[in-house]
């Protein structure tokens, strides 16, 4: 890491749902080795325990919280601890979400689809990153700063018949970004969208074709969610960001 950028977010405060694994986890790393408190909320807490014990071994700050995006007293209780500890929440970022059919290895097409599983889909994709959202902006609201950066997908864009809860959801976090862009603009709050396409968190991810024939690393989607969460894109709100090695521009699907 180059040392001009090296500690751009110290001193301030990133709450990243969705901690646990994947890109979410990878967030925390790195904003915590820029600087950043970190407070990690996933409804796996044994997984986030371990993870901020480690960031908190090499130096860093972080605090584990069990929670489920589903619950919003949960979700509120992270947001407290956040503010109790450090004062302060200038970055969001809604990283907790999945495609529900994967998550619980269902294979059966919409019409058949349990609506327990579709529920499932629809609360962690979009009810959860709206609970964190309402729970966050009045503190950076109050503070007249922060981002909340909201995680999207090229299946929001493009459809998917296999997953239709998921894009649907996806798509929803289009408007769900915009809305709170215009609503925390008075007040020097961001509001952006990152669309990631095919990305190595899964072995499966390599299958997915795009246009540069391959999958992205989840370092190259990290490396541009912390840029939208710093000051280099304080000009950038309301906007959907597509890291998809041109997926979207069609004939791979």
């Amino acid at each position: 890491m180059s040392d001009h950028n090296e500690k751009r977010f110290e001193g301030r405060t990133a709450i990243v749902s969705g901690a646990g694994s994947g890109m979410g986890l990878l967030e925390c790393f790195k904003l915590a080795e820029e600087g950043a408190n970190v407070v990690m909320a996933d409804v796996n807490y044994e997984a986030v325990a371990k993870a901020a014990e480690e960031i908190r071994q090499k130096g860093g700050e972080a605090t584990a919280v069990a929670v489920d995006v589903r619950k919003y007293d949960q979700v509120k209780a992270a947001v407290d601890i956040a503010m109790e500890k450090y004062g302060r929440i200038d970055i969001l970022i809604n990283s907790a979400g999945g495609a529900s059919g994967r998550v619980f290895g269902r294979t059966e097409g919409f019409r058949d689809m349990d609506i327990s599983i579709i529920d499932w889909g629809i609360d962690v994709n979009l009810r959860g990153a709206i609970y964190f959202s309402r729970a966050a902006i009045g503190h950076m609201m109050d503070r007249k700063s922060g981002v909340i950066i909201n995680m999207g997908s090229i299946t929001g864009e493009q459809g998917a018949p296999t997953s239709i809860d998921y894009g649907a959801t996806k798509s929803a976090m289009n408007g769900l970004t915009k809305s709170l862009a215009l609503y925390g603009a008075p007040y020097n709050v961001r509001a952006v969208c990152v669309a990631p396409g095919p990305v190595l968190t899964r072995p499966n991810m390599a299958n997915m074709k795009t246009p540069l024939g391959r999958a992205a690393e989840p370092i190259e989607v990290v490396d541009f969610i912390l840029y939208l969460a710093s000051d280099k894109a304080a000009f950038i709100t309301g906007s959907t960001h597509l890291i998809d090695g041109g997926r979207n521009c069609g004939g791979f699907r």
